[in-house]
């Protein structure tokens, strides 16, 4: 098999299949259109409501959480920041008893900034109330120390990886998926957002950005080496798009050496065409989707 059809069944293997985005899409326009009803007085199952965080990007490749922004009208805000106490944690209240309306008392419930509803499944939806600002950006409750508002800014994050995405032939989406099945493999501290910003800045500027699967293994061992090259006291990066501070959750540059070295094998037994090897080495980076 080649290097290419490898890498193609594998992000193949790697996205989330239909089935789940369809579970997915039910239950969040089941929480949607009760936050509708509560907030705006509309039967709406779409409106106000913004997947966001990697599902939102459409980046990940499984489905242990998928972020919710909820857009509030600006009258609760009005309301809410002029309550005497944690008003936060009372917003987070009211949305937490709404939503007990469609899904019941026993999955529910309120956390810092979220309002929480856990699955069976083990899918949790995270649901954060908002308020659209005049940037776009939106502000959001924070209930820890006595309550605080933050502001969160994800469109521009979307628009920019998609956009870019389409320029590039598909291989920014593909590269941060990739990404995180070896996250997930090495267990690497990184989060979402950090490997899709680092994923974007690094495809930017290779010279086989435009290019097939063929590249893929190239494209892996390049990007190992942008990472493990990270200045290893930096502690925060400037999102895509929003150019919001991304904080690291630890140092990921040794397991990216590690990463690197073994796409360097990996490479030299393709060559060789000593091709299980070759593909031992990659589950080894990758994991057993490969």
């Amino acid at each position: 098999m080649s290097v290419s059809t490898k890498f193609q069944n594998f992000c193949s293997n790697i996205r989330i299949t239909s089935s789940v985005a369809g579970d997915i899409s039910y239950r969040y326009k089941r929480i949607t259109k009760q936050l509708n009803k509560d907030f705006w007085n509309t039967e709406s199952d779409t409106a106000h409501s913004l997947y966001v965080g990697s599902y939102g990007r459409d980046t990940d490749i499984h489905v242990s959480d998928i972020d919710v922004l909820f857009q509030l009208p600006y009258s609760v805000y009005e309301r809410i920041d002029g309550h005497s106490g944690n008003g936060q944690s009372a917003l987070l209240a009211e949305v937490r008893d709404s939503l007990k309306n469609t899904y019941g008392t026993t999955h529910i419930s309120s956390d810092g900034q979220i309002v929480a509803i856990k699955f069976d499944d083990g899918v949790n939806f995270e649901i954060v109330p908002c308020f659209v600002n005049k940037d776009e950006s939106y502000t959001y409750p924070d209930s820890n120390n006595g309550g605080s508002w933050k502001t969160t800014n994800p469109k521009p994050e979307i628009e920019e990886i998609r956009k870019t995405n389409d320029i590039l032939n598909g291989n920014l989406k593909n590269l941060c998926r990739m990404a995180r099945a070896w996250k997930d493999k090495w267990e690497v501290p990184m989060g979402g957002l950090l490997i899709d910003t680092l994923a974007y800045q690094f495809l930017k500027s290779w010279f086989h950005r435009n290019d097939s699967y063929l590249y893929y293994d190239w494209m892996t061992r390049d990007f190992f080496e942008y990472l493990k090259n990270q200045d290893a006291n930096k502690t925060y990066w400037l999102a895509v798009g929003s150019g919001q501070y991304v904080y690291k959750k630890g140092d990921f540059q040794y397991k990216a050496l590690r990463g690197f070295n073994i796409a360097n094998e990996a490479i030299d037994y393709e060559v060789r065409e000593m091709l299980s090897s070759a593909n031992g080495k990659w589950q080894e980076i990758y994991g057993s989707k490969f």
